[in-house]
């Protein structure tokens, strides 16, 4: 195996170089911009600070000071289906993964990556770009063995985490350190992978957050010594469940939260229409889901120490971004790099406490036998190795506020992500503007070409590739809009969506569900169905959906 891996790696290295060689006459100064995407894992659409949040994200809030927010930049709901989207610039399932990791044996359905679509890193490394990714995968399809319980706590080995075909070093990345699967213990981490070889332990105080922060960091340094422009993917694990922090983030919200959702919310919703983010002349705060008391809630201690970790959370993957900043600016890069940050999916109203340990990705015990505690009756405070917990519903829905839901589902609260754009060398809009042009995360592959001055491939080791379906927002950050898509589909499980350019959009919450229709021109949080007035429209938008099912191997569906 290792002959194997030694023979891959200098293959790669080779056709790096000849990419590179290929595509930059020598002796030319290779002016092309580096690009630098950051993913948060389960991050709310108001957490960060730039967006309304209470948390402290100075380094992030930066960014989006000498950037540019959007408003209205969406993903595919959930956090593989987004990955496959955002790697390969099509709509997950022509990626083929519709759902989960999981093969259903359909073409929208493989449960991971196909041969028939191509990464940005497969491209860039081919045009001449180092790649590297920290962080999580997730679009390998996931592995069930007999001993599942045992090898998720690390007590037994194994030589790899899935068909290590799918692996990202087999899908253009000169570099990986990271999670092959989706959810992880922060402290010791199942599938840790360095390039394609397990990390069988870490360290007594290992966090994933800063391990990824500083491998990212490092993949700058060392590629900053050549004259080629590089690519990094830094897709962290935070704040997605279950809620682990370290003890001093826990300690700087500790009381933050004890004033409950509806005041935390209603500051958040201040602040944003502040920022610009939404009309101040407008009411677009939607009603608390699940509407619940704070005063009447008995379990508020815990519900507060939760918002807590996750704040933690989100704290340390923004003190891990300006580690990466900082190696930037050491490397004299940061004017001429490309930086988004954005988040997969809507904050998850999840109540992991109630899952069943021992199961998927999900451990029941530590590696020394220490067992995890699932706290269902919230008899054990969040935050520690010990415990798989997370925020629920109430806070997820201040998480996303002015959105009234979360994650999978097809609603605003869903699929709409914050994300900023930082580019000092290349933006021309005005500095610490929001744009509310719609764009999806399938468009930052056709950026990425756009900005690497090459080509989406129609063939890619011999097999045809599926047309790319984003389109560049460059001219978005150059010019300040851009011809968008006419339509954008959405679907995962059954939650349908579809939106079009005049601002209508159709939503199906759920098989055998009425469509709904709302006018997010006028109605940007969705708390006005105008279906019933206008049926026509309701139909002639139904239509578009099932081509558009069928053209993107929604259809047929497991």
């Amino acid at each position: 195996m290792k002959d194997v891996n030694l023979y891959g790696a200098l293959s790669v290295t080779a056709f790096a170089l000849c990419g590179g060689a290929c595509h930059q006459a020598r002796g030319q100064q290779d002016n092309r911009p580096n690009i630098l995407v950051i993913l948060a894992d389960d991050l709310g659409y108001s957490d960060l600070g730039c967006y309304g949040g209470e948390i402290q994200t100075p380094n992030l809030d930066k960014l989006a000071q000498n950037g540019l927010r959007f408003s209205r930049f969406y993903n595919a709901g959930r956090s593989c289906p987004t990955r496959a989207s955002l790697l390969t610039g099509l709509y997950p399932h022509q990626a083929g993964i519709g759902r989960m990791t999981f093969n259903a044996s359909l073409p929208g359905y493989r449960g991971q990556l196909t041969n028939q679509c191509v990464t940005i890193a497969e491209v860039l490394r081919e045009a001449g770009y180092h790649t590297g990714m920290a962080g999580k995968w997730h679009v390998s399809e996931t592995q069930l063995r007999d001993d599942q319980r045992e090898w998720l706590a690390h007590r037994v080995q194994y030589d790899t985490f899935a068909d290590m075909e799918s692996y990202p070093t087999r899908r253009g990345f000169n570099d990986f350190y990271g999670i092959i699967y989706g959810v992880v213990d922060h402290f010791d981490p199942f599938s840790l992978v360095n390039g394609e070889t397990p990390v069988a332990s870490v360290p007594a105080d290992y966090y994933i957050t800063d391990a990824l922060s500083d491998s990212a960091a490092s993949y700058i340094r060392r590629y900053s010594s050549s004259d080629k422009p590089f690519f990094i993917y830094l897709s962290y694990t935070a704040p997605h469940w279950p809620l682990h922090a370290l003890p001093e983030d826990i300690k700087k919200y500790e009381n933050t939260y004890k004033a409950g959702w509806e005041a935390i919310r209603n500051a958040r919703y201040e602040r944003m229409k502040k920022l610009g983010i939404f009309d101040q002349s407008s009411d677009y705060l939607t009603d608390r889901r699940p509407d619940k008391e704070w005063d009447a809630n008995p379990d508020g201690e815990w519900d507060a120490r939760a918002m807590a970790v996750h704040a933690a959370m989100i704290d340390r993957m923004d003190q891990g971004v300006g580690k990466v900043l900082n190696a930037l600016q050491t490397a004299g890069k940061s004017d001429n790099t490309l930086i988004l940050f954005l988040s997969d999916n809507g904050c998850s109203p999840e109540i992991c406490q109630n899952y069943t340990g021992g199961e998927n990705d999900r451990p029941d015990m530590l590696r020394d036998g220490t067992p995890i505690i699932y706290p269902r009756k919230k008899e054990v405070l969040p935050g520690a190795e010990t415990t798989y917990a997370s925020i629920g519903p109430e806070w997820a829905n201040v998480a996303n506020v002015p959105f009234r839901f979360w994650k999978a589902k097809m609603y605003e609260g869903g699929i709409c992500t914050p994300m900023i754009a930082y580019w000092p060398a290349g933006i021309r809009a005005k500095k610490n503007a929001t744009t509310s042009q719609p764009c999806h995360i399938m468009d930052i592959m056709a950026t990425c070409i756009d900005l690497a001055k090459t080509a989406y491939p129609k063939s890619h080791k011999g097999k045809d590739i599926i047309p790319m379906e984003g389109k560049s927002f460059l001219p978005v950050l150059k010019k300040g809009k851009r011809e968008g898509h006419p339509v954008i589909g959405f679907e995962h499980f059954n939650e349908k969506a579809l939106m079009s350019d005049d601002g209508w959009k159709i939503v199906q919450p759920g098989k055998n569900k009425e469509w709904e229709l709302y006018h997010l021109k006028q109605d940007r949080t969705e708390m006005h169905d105008v279906a019933s007035q206008y049926p026509d429209r309701v139909k002639r938008m139904a239509t578009l959906y099932e081509a558009w099912a069928e053209r993107t191997l929604v259809i047929p569906a497991p």
